[in-house]
């Protein structure tokens, strides 16, 4: 049995796994904000309430790898320490990860194998046009500084999920996938490989999110920290926890209930966030030279048909003709786009379990073949 950890910004995500004759098999989960309870009276809450017993390894979803991850690894205590050195990039996501690192550890034992999957890996070999920031090279070189990008198990479970989806055409494949939760970001993919990114050096950059403010001028922060006299830390709690639709609304950053409101506010957060989401992806099918297909997950994007039709709306003259009636009613990887539409439109849940729990497998255990994710564990 394999237990999966996601910890993101606010909520956690567990998950159980239990090996069978045609893969992993999915026989448990948990979905939760996050709560003032300790990670490890949650985590016994789950073992128990499902019975949970052999537990042979842990996979963790760690946000920040920097350069110095690029794939999978076990959680040795040089990983660990690794981990949260690069948490002064990633301060909602990569200390929260660390807690239940050692939760486990202590609920389960030293000797049950963890095994982090890094958020980053998937944009280690981002094309050097993309993950360059136009500052002095020598500073970039010794501060490691670059475009990492954010949210790659779920970009590539999106893609993942859409190639089986979609028979081989025997041409290369072009998507753009829209991850659009709490946290917000963009993918350009061709065929398997991230051309491009919104979130950059840290998960701040790009689309506007629940609290979080993406991209702004970096003149404006400067004339912020002098005109208001914020230190650091209270300008990265502004940055982090008091901006994007939060900020905008001044209401919530709970897309949920900025749709029930009629604050003006409300609507302005919300049309800033979907125009915000229409320019990155005119953005990113000029750097993939077009698009195939567009995904759309994350809890916003699989349980808001308002805010698809606002992303999607009046870009005909690209290809991408929306159904209404789909959209409105759309299910689990269900097409939203007409028939007569030049891009396969879909929305896809977004199952980073599977994925965590296939490396864990592949780290554990001497035959590293990969091993299938039943239907059933796609949850």
């Amino acid at each position: 049995m394999i237990l999966t950890v996601n910890a993101g910004s606010s909520s956690i995500r567990l998950a159980a796994f239990a090996g069978a004759a045609d893969g992993l098999r999915g026989i448990a989960a948990h979905h939760g904000d996050i709560a003032p309870a300790s990670e490890e009276d949650v985590l016994r809450a789950f073992i128990g309430q499902h019975a949970l017993r052999d537990i042979r390894a842990v996979a963790h979803r760690v946000v920040h790898g920097g350069d110095s991850f690029v794939r999978p690894c076990l959680l040795e205590p040089a990983v660990e320490r690794e981990i949260e050195r690069l948490s002064t990039l990633a301060p909602l996501h990569n200390p929260p990860a660390l807690r239940w690192l050692r939760a486990c550890r202590a609920l389960l034992g030293a000797d049950v194998p963890q095994v982090a999957v890094f958020d980053t890996a998937f944009y280690a070999e981002l094309p050097e046009v993309a993950r360059t920031y136009a500052l002095p090279g020598e500073a970039c070189r010794r501060h490691a500084i670059r475009r990492y990008g954010f949210h790659g198990i779920a970009h590539q479970a999106m893609w993942r999920r859409w190639r089986e989806l979609r028979p081989a055409t025997g041409k290369s494949e072009r998507v753009i996938s829209l991850q659009l939760g709490a946290g917000c970001s963009v993918s350009a993919v061709h065929d398997g490989k991230a051309v491009d990114t919104s979130m950059g050096f840290s998960p701040l950059e790009g689309l506007v999110m629940a609290t979080r403010c993406g991209d702004v001028d970096p003149g404006l922060l400067l004339h912020l920290q002098r005109a208001e006299n914020l230190s650091v830390t209270q300008l990265e709690t502004l940055l982090n926890e008091k901006s994007g639709l939060y900020g905008i609304s001044g209401l919530s950053g709970d897309m949920r209930a900025l749709l029930a409101s009629h604050e003006p506010a409300a609507r302005l957060a919300i049309d800033v966030y979907t125009y915000r989401v229409r320019k990155y992806i005119g953005a990113y099918m000029a750097a993939l030279g077009g698009v195939d297909a567009i995904l759309i997950g994350g809890g916003v994007g699989e349980h808001a048909p308002s805010i698809r039709e606002a992303v999607l709306a009046r870009m005909e003259w690209c290809g991408i003709v929306l159904d209404e009636d789909r959209n409105r009613g759309a299910q689990t990887e269900a097409r939203i786009s007409r028939d007569d539409s030049a891009v396969d439109v879909r929305v896809i849940p977004v199952d980073e379990a599977a994925i965590l729990a296939q490396e864990a497998l592949r780290l554990t255990r001497r035959d590293t073949t990969p091993t299938p994710i039943s239907e059933e564990g796609q949850s």
